[in-house]
């Protein structure tokens, strides 16, 4: 089924629908929604209240026939949790345990400090009039899930099975699927950027495309990314092939002797230059160099993002 990439609610079939956000750049998240027999199960809330009561007016058609009684959220990344307070009060709302931990580290309160008061830099401060000060970081209420889980967790939605799959750490943390056997459907969170460059926050990248390996598996007709338009398996491969990618050209460079600054500015993306977000490759390449050498020092997501920012100016 050919899903058009475009603003708004999608219906998938049997009773699954996909919520899409064009471009799927920067905070610009896809969700999703499970329904039957009367009632639904959400995957994800957006980056702000605004885009999340826009999401939940347009699902409003459907959930007054079957309203929303639990949801999901498949990591701890604020464009898939930060509108939780909008849910209907006291729904049970799941996430792996490693996503619920990433979700405490970096509350809203967090990035909106980090996007709107601190000053790193006239490069940074570009980036960030560009990406992230279109969102509403202040006006979120923190609402963190209820329920945790670690490996797999099995839902029902009515009659309906869902089964929940911990594949990560891989972007993140505690990255979890959304599976429906049934209807050969699956929400993959952001281990998938359809049109868009993976940024690797966590890794290892060996977790990663073993990830995508085992969301092949599944041989579902129909895979609804984090961020991007609906997929089959050849967008998964085409992350596959992104992922090992820089991993093999980290790796010699690494092996080389180039500092990890430099490596990123070296490697050449050119069959990836159409994808969104380039710049994260400054992320990718540092932690596929402390995957290489666990003994390098960490590097806070305030650096992290200031990298990223100079790379983007730089290219």
């Amino acid at each position: 089924m050919k899903i058009a990439y475009e603003r708004g609610l999608h219906e998938l079939g049997d009773g699954l629908y996909a919520y899409l956000q064009p471009d799927g750049g920067w905070g610009w998240s896809n969700a999703g929604l499970i329904t039957a027999d009367g009632t639904s199960l959400l995957v994800d809330t957006l980056f702000d209240l605004k885009l999340t009561t826009d999401m939940l007016d347009a699902m409003g058609p459907v959930t007054e026939r079957s309203p929303i009684e639990q949801a999901f959220n498949t990591h701890g990344n604020g464009d898939h949790w930060f509108g939780n307070s909008l849910l209907p009060d006291g729904i049970p709302i799941v996430a792996s345990a490693g996503a619920i931990e990433d979700m405490k580290a970096a509350p809203a309160a967090a990035v909106n400090v980090l996007f709107n008061e601190l000053d790193l830099g006239p490069e940074f401060d570009a980036f960030a009039a560009r990406t992230m000060r279109k969102f509403d970081f202040a006006s979120v209420i923190e609402r963190l899930p209820t329920k945790s889980f670690k490996g797999r967790h099995e839902l029902s939605v009515g009659d309906r099975e869902v089964r929940l799959i911990e594949l990560g750490p891989a972007h993140t943390q505690g990255d979890s699927i959304a599976y429906v056997p049934d209807a050969g459907v699956v929400f993959t969170g952001d281990l998938l950027f359809i049109e868009g460059t993976p940024i690797m926050w966590a890794g290892p990248v060996s977790n990663w495309l073993a990830a995508c390996e085992a969301i092949i598996e599944l041989g579902a007709r129909t895979i609804v990314p984090g961020h991007g338009p609906v997929t089959d398996e050849s967008g998964v491969r085409d992350v596959q092939r992104y992922l090992a990618y820089v991993r093999d050209e980290a790796t010699r460079r690494f092996e080389a002797g180039m500092d990890e600054h430099a490596a990123a500015d070296d490697i050449d993306i050119g069959d990836f230059r159409d994808w969104g977000d380039p710049e994260r490759i400054a992320v990718n390449v540092a932690t596929i160099y402390r995957e290489l050498d666990p003994g390098l020092p960490a590097i806070t997501p305030p650096e992290l993002f200031v990298r990223m920012a100079q790379w983007s100016a730089r290219h």
